[in-house]
């Protein structure tokens, strides 16, 4: 597995988690890539999930069994100092049958979907669900500075963190935010500005760039005659 993202990035946990800490991980990733989740809207296919959730399992089956982790630890020169207590004979019942197939064997595949698993961890949104404001962002259709800035603080999008996941800076982002028009670059950059931001915050990105650029244009005709 040489060059690809380990079972401890999968699950999301440090290489010296405790196993209620590797529970918690495969929980946590398995709410994130479940078809259902509200992360994922937009940005994977239901195939691309089940290759996730494999991968999500696969990482489970090692971490969780103390002997399989440590064999694993040991397979990828990382020092666990938390299972020196584990015996040889631990190891040996508690990591046969497919162990050097899981360790050692690397296809282009399953590469690829540890990459995707990074690239989408990064677009993970935790937050707690507000049904009421769920169905006000379904039914708007006038997609306001203000109103996105609620949906981000709602969804627990710092500025610094839309910047990162967005790439636009967050000087632009705060002036969308208050609808500082005469800030705002050339209308083309800020339409890829916002539709950006509302497909980071799982919104419907065509729709909110749109309705942004109503307003924008609006401003624009009236006030640059």
């Amino acid at each position: 597995m040489s060059g690809a993202k380990n079972y401890y990035d999968i699950l999301e946990v440090p290489t010296d988690a405790s196993q209620e800490d590797i529970h918690k991980g495969y929980t946590r990733a398995k709410n994130a890539y479940s078809q259902d989740s509200l992360a994922l809207y937009s940005l994977m296919t239901k195939e691309e999930c089940d290759e996730v959730l494999n991968l999500i399992e696969e990482a489970y089956t090692i971490l969780s069994e103390p002997g399989k982790r440590r064999q694993y630890d040991e397979a990828r020169g990382i020092k666990n100092h938390n299972l020196n207590n584990i015996t040889s004979v631990d190891i040996q019942s508690n990591f046969e049958n497919n162990t050097d197939h899981q360790l050692n064997q690397s296809s282009p595949t399953t590469q690829n979907s540890m990459s995707k698993i990074v690239a989408k961890q990064r677009f993970t949104l935790e937050y707690t669900v507000d049904a009421s404001f769920e169905k006000e962002i379904e039914q708007t259709v006038d997609f306001t500075g203000d109103f996105l800035k609620k949906v981000r603080t709602y969804k627990n999008v710092d500025i610094n963190r839309m910047a990162d996941m967005t790439k636009v800076s967050k000087t632009y982002i705060i002036n969308i935010e208050e609808e500082d028009f005469n800030k705002l670059p050339a209308t083309v950059y800020v339409r890829g500005f916002v539709y950006q931001i509302a497909k980071c915050l799982k919104l419907n990105p065509e729709l909110v760039a749109n309705s942004f650029l109503y307003r924008l244009k609006t401003w624009r005709s009236e006030n640059n005659p």
